[in-house]
């Protein structure tokens, strides 16, 4: 399970890198946040307000680098600093409120694409050349194919609007009190199946051509053959032998399709109005609330930097040739 020091260099850079484009991307956009809470007040933009706000949140309107500087200084704390959108919370109560449920639909979204991905991939693989294969793998496809936000508003439309069989808005039911409770998780359930089924599409056909594609390439090794010879059937063999071995491909690609799912994610959330990261960048990037975007990204970039080194250290348990090479 140990990685080499050049591999945690790479994530270390990665991460650096991270920092300075969080930094600087947010303030390549026009405007700035004193000037969109000025704009505003509108008429009650009197010379006192106009001089409170900027004695408030003038920092961003300091050079960069002295902002740059107050930001490295921040992070060295964990003090990602004050929302100006949602003044006075602070970033970390901002995106605190919101990761759990961007994680919620990312880890079921994950979890149901890959069941089903990976089973469909597998059994395509088995039957290649079939009516099954012919009809999944071109499907799988066209899956990967449509943008999130046509899946979206056509989920939203379908079974939101029209059919009426989900609710079209909020994490749950706004006139339920959240807690330890049947009716509470009941209506969470209830209101992330959307959202869920809109980034499901991508994952599942991502996932079933890289199974497919893996599997075929294993399906001739000696210990399928040795798993066929010894009686067993045609479903032990299947996964017992050739799925469990075609599996690593299909590590390497849940780690790279995680900034995907992330940014399927921030759609997703605009259309249903989900709670999530995705609606707090929205209405952050609007209100031009550096603070917030920064610590957005920067936590999106730990996430899927994570996940990367988890699939890391995942390949030395699944395949211990790997980790042997490694040391």
């Amino acid at each position: 399970m140990r990685l080499p020091l050049r591999r945690l260099a790479i994530y270390g850079v990665a991460f650096l890198f991270a920092i300075v484009v969080n930094f600087f991307v947010p303030r390549l956009m026009p405007g700035s946040p004193v000037d969109g809470m000025i704009a505003q007040l509108g008429p009650r933009a009197t010379p006192a307000a106009i001089e409170a706000i900027k004695a408030r949140f003038g920092a961003v309107e300091q050079p960069l680098w002295e902002q740059f500087a107050d930001y490295l200084k921040g992070l060295a704390t964990l003090d990602l600093g004050v929302s100006v959108k949602y003044y006075p919370q602070t970033v970390v109560e901002v995106l605190g409120r919101s990761a759990g449920w961007t994680a919620f639909l990312v880890i079921t979204a994950i979890t149901f694409s890959l069941c089903i991905g990976t089973s469909l991939g597998a059994l395509a693989a088995w039957r290649r050349g079939g009516r099954f294969d012919s009809f999944v793998s071109p499907f799988s496809i066209m899956m990967i194919a449509v943008p999130p936000v046509v899946i979206a508003v056509a989920t939203l439309f379908t079974f939101g609007v029209a059919l009426r069989w989900f609710p079209v808005g909020y994490a749950y039911n706004p006139n339920l009190d959240p807690g330890l409770s049947f009716t509470f998780f009941g209506s969470v359930f209830l209101h992330a199946i959307m959202p869920v089924l809109t980034l499901s599409p991508y994952l599942i056909g991502e996932f079933q051509t890289t199974m497919r594609t893996s599997m075929i390439s294993v399906l001739g090794e000696d210990y399928v053959t040795m798993g066929r010879a010894k009686g067993l059937s045609e479903t032990a063999v299947m996964f017992g032998y050739a799925a469990r071995n075609a599996m690593l491909p299909v590590l390497t690609n849940l780690a790279l399709m995680l900034g995907a799912v992330f940014g399927g994610s921030i759609v997703t959330e605009i259309v249903f109005n989900y709670p999530g990261l995705g609606l707090t960048l929205y209405t952050a990037s609007v209100a031009r609330d550096y603070p917030v975007i920064q610590g957005q990204l920067l936590l999106m970039t730990l996430a899927t930097l994570g996940a990367n080194l988890l699939v890391d250290l995942i390949y030395g348990i699944v395949d211990p040739r790997i980790g042997e090479a490694r040391t």
